[in-house]
């Protein structure tokens, strides 16, 4: 079993550097494997040193890393709440952190002061959604989910209100919205991959913590694990992760809650190999939709929010409607 498990590591492994040389060598200017290898190296020519090192790969390694730390936030916030509906975007986080990003755009913040409103946001948007949904000692998981959504919903239509009152930030707050990675630079990347790369780490450290609570939090309690501080680290540590992501790349929906889902199914919900699976996918997968985003419609780019969430948006529907046969059953 544990051969098999690492055989799909590898593999995905594969799949995932595929994707960054592929996603590395379309756009309006082709570049072949060899240029993008003697680039690497530092042996490249001007040209294509300078399309590579400064527009696209900055671009690409912000959306691995972001992809990355949305799937692994929404594995842990899945096997938190027992729920495969649970993910950043639906429980509200996202929403509160572009609220706290688009406060920082109207208010002239650069880059940090955007990054700590964010965090501010999300944090505060989840602490909110664990009071309501907290019943005693114990979290009702439904009541947290329709929370965050609820909580969404409010945190879009301020944010749409800013839009209609600062005209001259619009274009940057619906950046924000609709999600994306055309202005990333590597002063961004530098500041938010560390981030989420330390977040992702410290989340996987909690992995055999979480199977424990997974399978009760009694018997978890019992083993000696403080299930309230797992919780807490864990809710605390994917704000954190989420708000870093939002910050560079806007409302990116739905990529917490498919990619740990297929994942599930094909590595099973042991998180020590569950969770590193879903974060290479997750890059690979949100790699994949920024290439689509940017090349589709060239030269027009279609945000990247909108590729994930035609993908996600049915993949919701149809685990609503799997839920509810379970349920008839």
């Amino acid at each position: 079993m544990k051969v098999r498990k690492s055989f799909y590591l590898i593999i995905s492994a594969m799949v995932l550097i595929a994707s960054l040389m592929f996603s590395a060598s379309v756009g309006a200017v082709k570049m072949q494997l060899k240029s993008i290898i003697d680039v690497i190296f530092g042996v490249g020519n001007a040209t294509d040193k300078m399309i590579l090192l400064n527009l696209r790969f900055p671009r690409i390694i912000e959306a691995a890393f972001t992809g990355m730390g949305l799937s692994v936030t929404g594995t842990f916030f899945q096997g938190l709440l027992k729920n495969p509906m649970a993910d950043p975007y639906v429980l509200g986080i996202s929403s509160g952190a572009a609220f706290g990003a688009s406060i920082a755009i109207v208010l002239g913040f650069g880059l940090l002061g955007l990054q700590f409103f964010a965090f501010a946001f999300a944090l505060m948007t989840i602490y909110v959604v664990y009071i309501i949904s907290k019943k005693g000692h114990y979290i009702k998981m439904q009541t947290m989910l329709l929370a965050g959504i609820a909580i969404s919903a409010f945190m879009s239509s301020i944010i749409s209100l800013m839009m209609l009152l600062n005209h001259d930030e619009m274009s940057q707050i619906i950046f924000w919205t609709m999600g994306g990675f055309s202005l990333i630079s590597w002063g961004q990347t530098f500041y938010t991959v560390p981030i989420i790369f330390i977040g992702c780490i410290t989340l996987y450290m909690f992995s055999r913590d979480l199977n424990v609570i997974m399978t009760g939090e009694e018997i978890a309690e019992h083993l000696g694990i403080d299930t309230e501080r797992v919780k807490k680290i864990i809710l605390i540590v994917g704000s954190l992760i989420t708000a870093s992501s939002v910050s560079a790349g806007g409302i990116i929906g739905f990529v917490g809650l498919i990619v740990p889902h297929i994942s599930r199914l094909i590595v099973g919900s042991d998180n020590r190999f569950l969770v590193p699976f879903s974060g290479i996918v997750g890059a690979a997968f949100l790699v994949l939709a920024d290439t689509l985003a940017r090349t589709v419609m060239a030269p027009v780019e279609i945000p990247v929010g909108i590729i994930t969430a035609a993908c996600g948006g049915p993949f919701f529907l149809y685990l609503l409607v799997k839920n509810k046969n379970k349920e008839v059953k």
